[in-house]
Protein backbone atom coordinates (compact mmCIF):
# COMPACT_ATOMS: atom_id res chain seq x y z
CA UNK A 1 0.00 0.00 0.00
CA UNK A 2 0.84 3.95 -0.37
CA UNK A 3 1.49 3.55 3.51
CA UNK A 4 3.76 0.80 3.94
CA UNK A 5 5.98 1.66 0.79
CA UNK A 6 6.40 4.98 2.34
CA UNK A 7 7.23 3.61 6.11
CA UNK A 8 9.97 0.84 4.46
CA UNK A 9 11.40 3.95 2.61
CA UNK A 10 11.68 6.35 5.96
CA UNK A 11 14.29 6.35 9.22
CA UNK A 12 12.27 8.61 11.62
CA UNK A 13 8.49 9.43 12.13
CA UNK A 14 7.41 11.24 8.98
CA UNK A 15 5.05 14.33 9.43
CA UNK A 16 1.96 14.89 6.81
CA UNK A 17 -0.79 17.91 6.91
CA UNK A 18 -3.40 17.26 5.85
CA UNK A 19 -5.73 19.73 4.30
CA UNK A 20 -9.55 19.23 4.73
CA UNK A 21 -11.31 17.54 7.42
CA UNK A 22 -14.08 15.83 5.25
CA UNK A 23 -14.43 12.66 4.91
CA UNK A 24 -11.10 12.04 3.05
CA UNK A 25 -9.20 14.14 4.89
CA UNK A 26 -10.09 12.24 8.30
CA UNK A 27 -9.94 8.97 6.51
CA UNK A 28 -6.26 9.66 4.84
CA UNK A 29 -5.06 11.31 8.69
CA UNK A 30 -6.35 7.70 10.69
CA UNK A 31 -4.91 5.70 8.18
CA UNK A 32 -1.69 8.02 8.55
CA UNK A 33 -1.86 8.15 12.48
CA UNK A 34 -2.63 4.43 12.52
CA UNK A 35 0.66 4.07 11.11
CA UNK A 36 2.79 6.15 13.51
CA UNK A 37 3.11 9.18 11.18
CA UNK A 38 2.67 12.47 13.12
CA UNK A 39 -0.70 13.97 11.74
CA UNK A 40 -1.50 17.29 11.49
CA UNK A 41 -5.03 18.21 9.94
CA UNK A 42 -6.41 21.59 8.79
CA UNK A 43 -10.07 23.21 8.26
CA UNK A 44 -11.45 25.65 7.89
CA UNK A 45 -14.69 25.77 8.76
CA UNK A 46 -15.96 25.76 12.27
CA UNK A 47 -16.37 21.64 12.41
CA UNK A 48 -15.42 18.78 10.62
CA UNK A 49 -17.39 16.32 7.91
CA UNK A 50 -17.45 18.25 4.89
CA UNK A 51 -20.34 17.74 2.86
CA UNK A 52 -21.50 15.67 5.70
CA UNK A 53 -23.24 17.14 8.35
CA UNK A 54 -25.05 15.91 10.36
CA UNK A 55 -28.09 18.69 12.16
CA UNK A 56 -29.28 18.42 16.02
CA UNK A 57 -31.54 21.56 16.00
CA UNK A 58 -34.93 19.45 15.37
CA UNK A 59 -33.59 17.28 18.70
CA UNK A 60 -32.41 14.20 16.71
CA UNK A 61 -30.11 13.68 13.96
CA UNK A 62 -30.42 15.04 10.60
CA UNK A 63 -28.02 14.58 7.96
CA UNK A 64 -27.81 17.73 5.97
CA UNK A 65 -25.25 17.08 4.15
CA UNK A 66 -24.07 13.37 2.66
CA UNK A 67 -26.44 10.88 2.20
CA UNK A 68 -27.37 9.44 -0.88
CA UNK A 69 -23.94 7.68 -2.28
CA UNK A 70 -21.37 9.95 -2.84
CA UNK A 71 -23.52 10.89 -3.95
CA UNK A 72 -30.38 12.24 1.22
CA UNK A 73 -31.68 13.41 5.25
CA UNK A 74 -30.26 10.30 6.82
CA UNK A 75 -26.82 8.99 5.77
CA UNK A 76 -27.80 6.54 2.99
CA UNK A 77 -25.26 3.57 3.17
CA UNK A 78 -24.94 1.54 0.16
CA UNK A 79 -23.83 -1.96 0.49
CA UNK A 80 -24.05 -1.77 4.23
CA UNK A 81 -23.71 -5.35 4.96
CA UNK A 82 -21.05 -6.59 3.24
CA UNK A 83 -17.98 -4.67 1.13
CA UNK A 84 -18.82 -1.02 2.05
CA UNK A 85 -15.66 -0.32 3.63
CA UNK A 86 -17.58 1.71 5.91
CA UNK A 87 -19.25 -1.24 7.06
CA UNK A 88 -17.04 -3.21 9.44
CA UNK A 89 -16.46 0.62 11.66
CA UNK A 90 -20.36 1.11 11.72
CA UNK A 91 -20.76 -2.76 13.05
CA UNK A 92 -17.84 -2.06 15.51
CA UNK A 93 -20.08 0.88 16.86
CA UNK A 94 -22.94 -0.67 17.09
CA UNK A 95 -24.89 2.03 14.96
CA UNK A 96 -28.47 1.14 13.96
CA UNK A 97 -29.26 0.90 10.33
CA UNK A 98 -32.41 1.33 8.51
CA UNK A 99 -32.83 -1.38 5.55
CA UNK A 100 -34.69 0.46 2.65
CA UNK A 101 -34.11 -1.73 -0.60
CA UNK A 102 -32.49 -5.13 -1.25
CA UNK A 103 -29.62 -6.50 -3.00
CA UNK A 104 -31.46 -5.83 -6.40
CA UNK A 105 -32.01 -2.55 -6.26
CA UNK A 106 -30.53 -0.68 -9.59
CA UNK A 107 -30.23 2.92 -9.52
CA UNK A 108 -32.73 3.95 -7.03
CA UNK A 109 -32.47 3.47 -3.08
CA UNK A 110 -35.81 2.51 -2.42
CA UNK A 111 -37.83 -0.33 -3.00
CA UNK A 112 -40.89 0.68 -5.06
CA UNK A 113 -43.30 -0.37 -1.91
CA UNK A 114 -41.67 2.01 -0.51
CA UNK A 115 -42.76 4.86 -2.62
CA UNK A 116 -46.43 6.74 -2.93
CA UNK A 117 -46.66 9.28 -6.01
CA UNK A 118 -48.89 12.15 -5.99
CA UNK A 119 -50.24 14.06 -9.20
CA UNK A 120 -49.91 17.88 -9.47
CA UNK A 121 -53.49 18.01 -8.13
CA UNK A 122 -52.68 15.70 -4.95
CA UNK A 123 -54.22 12.70 -6.22
CA UNK A 124 -52.08 9.17 -5.35
CA UNK A 125 -50.96 8.09 -8.57
CA UNK A 126 -52.12 4.28 -8.95
CA UNK A 127 -49.00 2.00 -8.12
CA UNK A 128 -48.98 -0.65 -10.97
CA UNK A 129 -48.95 2.35 -13.12
CA UNK A 130 -45.81 3.27 -11.02
CA UNK A 131 -44.20 0.13 -11.53
CA UNK A 132 -45.30 -0.35 -14.96
CA UNK A 133 -43.21 2.91 -15.80
CA UNK A 134 -40.12 2.27 -13.86
CA UNK A 135 -39.68 -0.71 -15.91
CA UNK A 136 -39.84 0.91 -18.66
CA UNK A 137 -37.56 3.34 -17.34
CA UNK A 138 -34.97 0.59 -16.83
CA UNK A 139 -35.78 -0.47 -20.63
CA UNK A 140 -34.66 3.22 -22.17
CA UNK A 141 -31.42 3.22 -20.20
CA UNK A 142 -31.22 -0.16 -21.25
CA UNK A 143 -31.59 0.61 -24.71
CA UNK A 144 -29.25 3.75 -24.12
CA UNK A 145 -26.06 1.57 -24.27
CA UNK A 146 -26.82 0.67 -27.62
CA UNK A 147 -26.52 4.54 -28.84
CA UNK A 148 -23.24 4.37 -26.58
CA UNK A 149 -21.81 2.22 -28.50
CA UNK A 150 -22.96 3.41 -31.64
CA UNK A 151 -21.28 7.13 -31.36
CA UNK A 152 -17.61 8.14 -30.61
CA UNK A 153 -18.24 11.42 -29.50
CA UNK A 154 -20.03 12.07 -25.91
CA UNK A 155 -23.67 13.00 -25.85
CA UNK A 156 -25.79 13.81 -22.41
CA UNK A 157 -28.19 10.58 -21.32
CA UNK A 158 -31.07 12.97 -22.27
CA UNK A 159 -30.07 13.03 -26.09
CA UNK A 160 -29.58 9.56 -25.61
CA UNK A 161 -33.13 8.75 -24.10
CA UNK A 162 -34.93 11.09 -27.10
CA UNK A 163 -33.02 8.98 -29.54
CA UNK A 164 -34.00 5.26 -27.79
CA UNK A 165 -37.72 7.10 -27.81
CA UNK A 166 -37.63 7.72 -31.52
CA UNK A 167 -36.63 4.70 -32.13
CA UNK A 168 -39.00 2.75 -29.82
CA UNK A 169 -42.05 4.50 -29.74
CA UNK A 170 -43.42 1.93 -27.52
CA UNK A 171 -41.53 2.95 -24.64
CA UNK A 172 -43.07 6.64 -24.76
CA UNK A 173 -45.50 7.21 -21.68
CA UNK A 174 -48.26 9.58 -22.21
CA UNK A 175 -50.64 11.79 -19.64
CA UNK A 176 -49.69 10.88 -16.33
CA UNK A 177 -47.38 8.11 -17.37
CA UNK A 178 -45.52 10.50 -18.87
CA UNK A 179 -45.14 12.18 -15.36
CA UNK A 180 -44.23 9.49 -13.89
CA UNK A 181 -41.56 8.96 -15.64
CA UNK A 182 -40.87 12.42 -15.18
CA UNK A 183 -40.52 11.80 -12.07
CA UNK A 184 -38.21 8.58 -12.48
CA UNK A 185 -35.54 11.24 -14.46
CA UNK A 186 -35.80 13.21 -11.43
CA UNK A 187 -34.23 10.58 -9.07
CA UNK A 188 -32.11 9.95 -11.46
CA UNK A 189 -31.06 13.95 -11.69
CA UNK A 190 -30.87 13.68 -7.64
CA UNK A 191 -28.03 10.44 -7.66
CA UNK A 192 -25.84 13.34 -9.66
CA UNK A 193 -27.15 16.27 -8.36
CA UNK A 194 -27.27 17.21 -11.93
CA UNK A 195 -29.76 17.75 -14.85
CA UNK A 196 -30.22 14.80 -17.41
CA UNK A 197 -29.09 16.98 -20.17
CA UNK A 198 -25.90 17.77 -18.28
CA UNK A 199 -24.90 13.98 -17.20
CA UNK A 200 -22.30 12.09 -19.77
CA UNK A 201 -23.72 9.27 -21.35
CA UNK A 202 -20.44 7.84 -21.57
CA UNK A 203 -19.40 7.55 -18.05
CA UNK A 204 -22.78 8.31 -16.17
CA UNK A 205 -22.43 4.85 -14.96
CA UNK A 206 -18.65 4.93 -14.01
CA UNK A 207 -18.03 2.20 -17.00
CA UNK A 208 -17.84 1.01 -20.09
CA UNK A 209 -21.00 -0.55 -20.18
CA UNK A 210 -23.88 -0.60 -18.43
CA UNK A 211 -24.52 -3.78 -17.10
CA UNK A 212 -21.53 -3.09 -15.23
CA UNK A 213 -23.81 -0.62 -12.97
CA UNK A 214 -25.99 -4.32 -12.33
CA UNK A 215 -22.56 -6.00 -11.54
CA UNK A 216 -21.76 -3.22 -8.79
CA UNK A 217 -24.45 -3.05 -6.86
CA UNK A 218 -25.33 -6.74 -6.64
CA UNK A 219 -21.44 -7.97 -6.24
CA UNK A 220 -19.48 -5.00 -5.26
CA UNK A 221 -21.65 -3.58 -3.04
CA UNK A 222 -24.21 -6.00 -2.60
CA UNK A 223 -26.53 -6.51 0.75
CA UNK A 224 -28.61 -3.65 -0.56
CA UNK A 225 -28.86 -0.02 1.44
CA UNK A 226 -29.52 1.42 4.51
CA UNK A 227 -30.34 4.59 6.63
CA UNK A 228 -27.80 5.59 9.74
CA UNK A 229 -30.59 5.85 12.23
CA UNK A 230 -28.17 8.54 14.26
CA UNK A 231 -26.90 10.22 11.54
CA UNK A 232 -23.47 10.09 10.12
CA UNK A 233 -21.25 12.27 12.52
CA UNK A 234 -20.48 9.36 14.98
CA UNK A 235 -18.63 7.65 12.38
CA UNK A 236 -16.97 10.70 11.54
CA UNK A 237 -16.49 10.89 15.50
CA UNK A 238 -14.63 7.99 15.39
CA UNK A 239 -12.48 8.26 12.67
CA UNK A 240 -10.97 11.45 14.37
CA UNK A 241 -10.56 10.27 17.42
CA UNK A 242 -7.14 11.15 18.76
CA UNK A 243 -6.06 13.64 15.69
CA UNK A 244 -4.30 17.19 15.61
CA UNK A 245 -7.80 18.68 14.37
CA UNK A 246 -7.28 22.54 14.16
CA UNK A 247 -10.81 24.07 12.80
CA UNK A 248 -10.78 27.96 11.97
CA UNK A 249 -7.58 27.30 9.62
CA UNK A 250 -8.09 28.74 6.20
CA UNK A 251 -4.71 27.29 3.89
CA UNK A 252 -3.77 29.90 1.33
CA UNK A 253 -0.80 28.94 0.39
CA UNK A 254 1.27 25.63 -0.08
CA UNK A 255 4.99 25.41 -1.05
CA UNK A 256 7.31 22.68 -1.09
CA UNK A 257 10.50 21.95 -1.27
CA UNK A 258 14.02 20.71 -0.04
CA UNK A 259 12.09 17.78 1.59
CA UNK A 260 9.48 19.70 3.54
CA UNK A 261 6.09 21.09 2.57
CA UNK A 262 5.72 24.76 4.37
CA UNK A 263 1.87 25.53 4.31
CA UNK A 264 0.78 29.15 5.44
CA UNK A 265 -2.85 30.07 6.62
CA UNK A 266 -4.86 33.07 5.83
CA UNK A 267 -3.63 34.93 9.16
CA UNK A 268 -0.04 34.35 7.97
CA UNK A 269 0.90 31.63 10.47
CA UNK A 270 3.07 29.05 8.74
CA UNK A 271 2.76 25.15 9.45
CA UNK A 272 5.95 22.94 8.11
CA UNK A 273 5.75 18.85 7.80
CA UNK A 274 7.65 16.66 5.52
CA UNK A 275 4.38 16.00 3.38
CA UNK A 276 0.66 17.30 2.51
CA UNK A 277 -2.28 15.62 1.31
CA UNK A 278 -4.87 18.20 -0.01
CA UNK A 279 -8.58 17.30 0.55
CA UNK A 280 -10.26 20.40 -0.35
CA UNK A 281 -13.25 20.46 -2.09
CA UNK A 282 -13.16 20.56 -6.05
CA UNK A 283 -14.66 24.40 -5.75
CA UNK A 284 -11.72 25.59 -3.73
CA UNK A 285 -9.51 24.35 -6.36
CA UNK A 286 -11.00 25.71 -9.28
CA UNK A 287 -11.49 29.02 -7.48
CA UNK A 288 -7.97 29.12 -6.52
CA UNK A 289 -8.14 29.65 -3.62
CA UNK A 290 -4.69 28.01 -2.45
CA UNK A 291 -1.78 29.21 -4.21
CA UNK A 292 0.55 26.45 -4.87
CA UNK A 293 4.35 26.38 -5.18
CA UNK A 294 5.40 25.36 -7.80
CA UNK A 295 2.57 25.26 -9.32
CA UNK A 296 0.42 22.43 -10.73
CA UNK A 297 1.43 20.89 -13.71
CA UNK A 298 -1.06 21.34 -16.77
CA UNK A 299 -2.50 17.92 -17.02
CA UNK A 300 -3.85 18.63 -12.87
CA UNK A 301 -5.02 22.34 -13.57
CA UNK A 302 -7.05 21.10 -16.78
CA UNK A 303 -8.80 18.35 -14.88
CA UNK A 304 -9.86 20.08 -11.99
CA UNK A 305 -10.98 22.61 -14.90
CA UNK A 306 -12.91 19.52 -16.44
CA UNK A 307 -14.50 18.01 -13.31
CA UNK A 308 -17.71 18.92 -12.92
CA UNK A 309 -19.80 19.99 -9.38
CA UNK A 310 -23.17 18.93 -9.07
CA UNK A 311 -25.47 20.11 -6.21
CA UNK A 312 -28.11 19.18 -3.99
CA UNK A 313 -30.12 20.90 -1.25
CA UNK A 314 -31.88 19.36 1.42
CA UNK A 315 -34.90 21.70 3.38
CA UNK A 316 -35.61 19.37 6.60
CA UNK A 317 -39.33 19.86 8.36
CA UNK A 318 -40.10 19.03 11.79
CA UNK A 319 -44.10 18.77 12.55
CA UNK A 320 -45.70 17.99 15.92
CA UNK A 321 -47.58 14.80 14.77
CA UNK A 322 -47.26 12.28 11.90
CA UNK A 323 -50.03 13.14 9.31
CA UNK A 324 -48.21 11.45 6.12
CA UNK A 325 -48.16 7.83 5.27
CA UNK A 326 -46.05 5.26 6.11
CA UNK A 327 -43.98 4.83 3.46
CA UNK A 328 -40.29 6.01 2.92
CA UNK A 329 -40.81 7.97 -0.16
CA UNK A 330 -43.69 10.51 -0.90
CA UNK A 331 -43.47 12.24 -4.75
CA UNK A 332 -45.13 14.37 -6.86
CA UNK A 333 -45.11 13.78 -10.69
CA UNK A 334 -44.81 16.71 -13.25
CA UNK A 335 -44.64 16.73 -16.68
CA UNK A 336 -41.19 17.80 -16.68
CA UNK A 337 -38.56 16.44 -14.17
CA UNK A 338 -37.40 20.01 -12.93
CA UNK A 339 -40.87 20.20 -11.36
CA UNK A 340 -40.85 16.84 -9.79
CA UNK A 341 -39.92 16.60 -6.02
CA UNK A 342 -39.96 13.93 -3.38
CA UNK A 343 -39.85 13.91 0.54
CA UNK A 344 -37.85 11.13 2.51
CA UNK A 345 -40.09 10.29 5.27
CA UNK A 346 -37.27 10.09 8.41
CA UNK A 347 -40.15 9.04 10.77
CA UNK A 348 -40.54 5.46 9.23
CA UNK A 349 -37.07 4.94 9.59
CA UNK A 350 -36.23 7.09 13.21
CA UNK A 351 -39.69 7.55 14.71
CA UNK A 352 -38.84 11.34 14.52
CA UNK A 353 -41.49 13.06 13.10
CA UNK A 354 -39.44 15.07 9.87
CA UNK A 355 -39.87 14.98 5.84
CA UNK A 356 -36.98 16.13 3.91
CA UNK A 357 -37.10 17.58 1.11
CA UNK A 358 -34.34 17.09 -1.55
CA UNK A 359 -33.88 19.41 -4.57
CA UNK A 360 -31.03 18.64 -7.23
CA UNK A 361 -29.46 20.15 -10.34
CA UNK A 362 -30.96 23.47 -11.71
CA UNK A 363 -33.73 23.40 -9.30
CA UNK A 364 -31.61 23.29 -6.37
CA UNK A 365 -29.82 26.72 -8.02
CA UNK A 366 -32.84 28.27 -7.75
CA UNK A 367 -33.99 26.98 -4.67
CA UNK A 368 -30.91 28.38 -2.54
CA UNK A 369 -31.53 31.56 -3.84
CA UNK A 370 -34.88 32.34 -2.02
CA UNK A 371 -34.83 33.25 1.66
CA UNK A 372 -35.51 30.49 4.01
CA UNK A 373 -38.95 31.16 5.00
CA UNK A 374 -39.63 31.62 0.76
CA UNK A 375 -37.82 27.79 0.30
CA UNK A 376 -40.15 26.32 3.34
CA UNK A 377 -43.55 28.20 1.88
CA UNK A 378 -42.44 26.64 -1.27
CA UNK A 379 -41.93 23.10 0.13
CA UNK A 380 -45.00 23.30 2.38
CA UNK A 381 -47.20 24.05 -0.63
CA UNK A 382 -46.08 20.83 -2.09
CA UNK A 383 -46.68 19.04 0.55
CA UNK A 384 -49.86 20.40 1.26
CA UNK A 385 -51.22 19.40 -2.57
CA UNK A 386 -50.13 15.35 -1.40
CA UNK A 387 -51.55 16.18 1.97
CA UNK A 388 -54.56 19.34 2.03
CA UNK A 389 -54.40 19.30 6.09
CA UNK A 390 -50.80 19.27 6.52
CA UNK A 391 -50.19 21.01 9.40
CA UNK A 392 -47.82 23.93 9.49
Amino acid sequence: TFVSCIERNRKSPSSVIVIGGGISGIAAARILRNASFEVLLLESRDRIGGRIHTDYSFGCPVDMGASWQVHASLFLLHGVCNENPLAPLIRRLGLPLYRTSGDNSVLYDHDLESYMLFDMDGHQVPQQMVIEVGDAFKRILKETEKVRDEHSHDMSVLQAILIVLDRHPELRQEGLAHEVLQWYICRMEAWFAADVDMISLKNWDEASHMILLFQFIEHVLSGGHGLMVQGYYPVIKALAKDIDIRLNHRVTRVASGCGEVMVTLEDGRNFVADAAIITVPIGVLKANLIEFEPKLPEWKVAAISDLGVGNENKIALQFDKVFWPNVELLGTVAPRSYACGYFLNLHKATGHPVLVYMAAGRFAYDLEKQSDESAVNFVMLQLKKMFPDASE
